[in-house]
């Protein structure tokens, strides 16, 4: 059987920037998701600590050590620069390993750094 599982987060993201006009998606500091393990295109859920909001999009990197948290097309609706936000990124694992797993917590500060 397959489960489930949270592999990394993203704990108390601070937006950035909101564009409404891109395509679609959430541009992500590239040096937070190597550090999550999380790969461009990769789908994430995010949760909106301010409204509630919670949905999934994917994942396009941006500039390097630039604490960049950018909503873009639809998902520009789903928060505003300022927001907090948690970013999950789920894995499917067998049971055995599944029991096994310690998911990675990345605890950021209000510039998106690594507490």
């Amino acid at each position: 059987m397959l489960r489930c599982m949270l592999r990394t987060k993203l704990h108390m993201a601070t937006v950035t920037e909101s564009n409404l006009a891109y395509e679609g998606s959430i541009t992500i500091d590239a040096a937070l998701l190597k550090e999550a393990g999380i790969l461009p295109y990769e789908q994430v859920m995010i949760s909106n600590m301010n409204n509630g909001e919670r949905f999934e999009t994917y994942v396009i990197p941006g500039r390097n050590n630039s604490g960049e948290i950018c909503l873009n097309g639809p998902t520009a609706r789903k928060g505003a620069v300022g927001d907090k936000v948690i970013i999950f990124c789920y894995s499917y694992l067998e049971d055995s390993k599944a029991k096994a797993l310690k998911p990675k917590i990345i605890k950021l500060n209000e510039q998106n750094k690594i507490k």
